[in-house]
């Protein structure tokens, strides 16, 4: 007479905090969202959105879709979409991203490529791609 309810629903991607208190040495790749409070010394890759917090620190190289920084960043930071550096954020290194905001207050010691042109990026080699 009643049906049982079938969760068919897909599920919304998570997100992954790296706690204040946490420090993590190896590389971390993704398919979700990630934010960052605490210290990772090595490489991250997301397919999702990245997020620095305020406290956090990446000693190493950032690929992802979407980034916003708010914390410190040394290393090559390559977005698809929107780089976005915050507040006080400090970013050493060079940045290659589709479109990018600086705040004004933030520090940012680089190369900077952006737009369309630059987007399709390999980890083996860096493709340009004219559209």
């Amino acid at each position: 007479m009643f049906k049982q309810k079938t969760n068919t629903e897909n599920y919304s991607t998570s997100t992954t905090i790296i706690g204040a208190s946490t420090t993590i040495i190896g590389n971390i790749e993704t398919n979700d969202d990630i934010r960052i409070d605490g210290t990772l010394i090595g490489n991250l890759v997301a397919n999702a959105k990245i997020i620095i917090g305020i406290n956090g620190k990446v000693e190493g190289n950032i690929d992802g879709n979407n980034a916003e920084i708010m914390g410190k960043v040394t290393g090559t930071i390559k977005i698809s979409e929107l780089l976005n550096i915050h507040g006080k954020a400090n970013v050493t290194g060079d940045l290659h991203a589709g479109n990018l905001q600086i705040a004004a207050t933030a520090s940012f010691n680089g190369n900077c490529k952006m737009g369309a042109n630059v987007i399709a990026l390999n980890s083996d080699n860096e493709k340009v791609v004219n559209i």
